[in-house]
């Protein structure tokens, strides 16, 4: 070290040697990453796309820290140039030699001089300085080159990932979409006929226009990665595209089901045809039991039954008549109301039937007991019992003469169950039954 300059302290030789190893090795992989950064394609492709948005903003400032980085890495190479000119003059340097390396190699002696467009449009460099050039030391000029490099490349990264993911996968799924149409009119399914129609109406309209604005604004479409330093740390925004394939998803699924239809409308007419007549039969079989009971129980209240559904009727043909039209689309939903409807109409039949059928159960009940009370005394040799015989004939005459009082028979069948229960189990007197009295 000699006395300090302007510069600092003066270097000594082998200071010097170190210092230019270093920067020339930093030279070269400046150089490495510039001529990278120029070849890179997703640079290549903003230089010719028709940006708008973010991108277009993003893309001005870009370009102008390029042309900055290049003018930043050309005065870096000439001062490194020349500090390697004083360098070589002499094996060992005089103490001039050192002091002007000194100045070059430490000082702010780098002048950079940039276009008015350039240094404008360049992110926080000399924007608004009102100055067309600057000086600066060598280690100043790395950093400024740094970040800038970083900068650019993080913005060039960025719209060649969107650009690499989502363009292929909308694509894709545009094709899907495509085939899916194809599909859809097929079975009818078309805009303004059918929901699942209109739906791919509107993916076809979001895909166009997701894909138009990915191509010309990609960092739209761009979520940068938080607490990232990295240049390009992130990953593209597939939101818009995951929400658009999910809806093509529904609509297949949709359309699907329709397809079953077309497979199996015949079998599922037919067994429509079978619950609805064999509701038919038993409201028919209800109304028969009806007047029956009519006939046949006194001071009973039977429920009235109804007449079968036209509207059912009606319904199932309009379903035939879209099976033989292959208007599927329209046949799906009207199945599936139909057959949940068919179940409800047999099941009501047969609740109908069960209510208006009731007298008669309950009067073979009856009838039942009192037949098996009397087998049971018969077995006990008290059939001939007076009475019982009496109050079985009572009961008997009431259960199978027309029409029957189920109140007064019921109360017949009690009567003789009762004469009976005290004939098989007779009371014992207290003075019978042993013991202290």
């Amino acid at each position: 070290m000699g006395v300090a300059g302007p510069a600092g302290p003066v270097m000594d030789r082998d200071e010097v040697d170190r210092a230019l190893a270093r920067l020339g090795a930093e030279h070269e992989a400046i150089e490495t990453s510039l001529l990278a950064l120029q070849d890179h394609a997703g640079r290549r492709l903003l230089e010719g796309a028709e940006l708008t948005g973010l991108t277009a903003e993003r893309w001005t400032a870009t370009e102008a820290s390029i042309t900055l980085l290049w003018a930043y890495f050309d005065a870096y190479t000439d001062a490194l140039h020349s500090a390697r000119r004083v360098r070589s003059r002499r094996r060992w340097s005089s103490r001039e030699d050192l002091v002007e390396l000194t100045e070059l190699l430490r000082g702010a002696g780098v002048t950079v001089a940039g276009s008015a467009t350039a240094t404008a449009n360049a992110p926080t460099l000399m924007a608004g300085s009102g100055k067309l050039s600057e000086r600066f030391t060598l280690a100043d000029l790395v950093d400024r080159m740094n970040e800038l490099y970083a900068s650019s490349l993080d913005m060039v990264v960025a719209a060649d990932a969107v650009w690499s993911a989502l363009p292929a996968r909308i694509d894709l799924l545009a094709a899907e979409l495509q085939r899916t149409r194809r599909l859809a009119h097929s079975v009818g399914v078309r805009p303004g006929e059918h929901p699942a129609g209109d739906d791919l109406e509107r993916i076809t309209r979001s895909l166009t226009a997701l894909r138009a604005e990915v191509i010309s604004d990609p960092l739209a479409h761009w979520v940068p990665a938080p607490g990232s330093s990295a240049p390009g740390g992130g990953r593209p925004d597939t939101t818009t595209y995951d929400r658009q394939a999910r809806a093509l998803e529904d609509v297949r699924r949709e359309i699907d089901a329709v397809l079953t239809v077309r497979q199996d409308a015949e079998q599922r007419l037919v067994r429509l045809r079978d619950l609805l007549s064999r509701a038919d039969r038993t409201l028919a079989e209800a109304r028969s039991a009806r007047g029956e009971v009519l006939a046949k129980i006194a001071a009973s209240e039977v429920p009235a039954v109804s007449g079968p559904p036209t509207v059912l009727q009606e319904q199932l043909a309009t379903a035939a008549e879209y099976r033989r039209h292959a208007q599927w689309h329209r046949l799906s939903p009207l199945l599936e109301s139909l057959e949940q409807k068919a179940e409800e109409e047999l099941l009501r039949a047969r609740e109908s039937l069960t209510a208006v059928t009731a007298p008669l159960a309950v009067r073979a009940e009856l009838r039942g007991r009192l037949d098996a009370y009397r087998a049971k005394v018969s077995r006990h040799g008290l059939a001939e019992d007076p009475l019982l015989v009496e109050r079985y004939d009572a009961a008997r005459r009431m259960l199978w003469s027309a029409p029957c009082d189920l109140r007064v028979a019921e109360q017949a069948v009690l009567r003789y169950q009762h004469t009976a229960a005290d004939l098989l189990n007779p009371r014992v007197p207290d003075e019978d039954r042993g013991g202290t009295p």
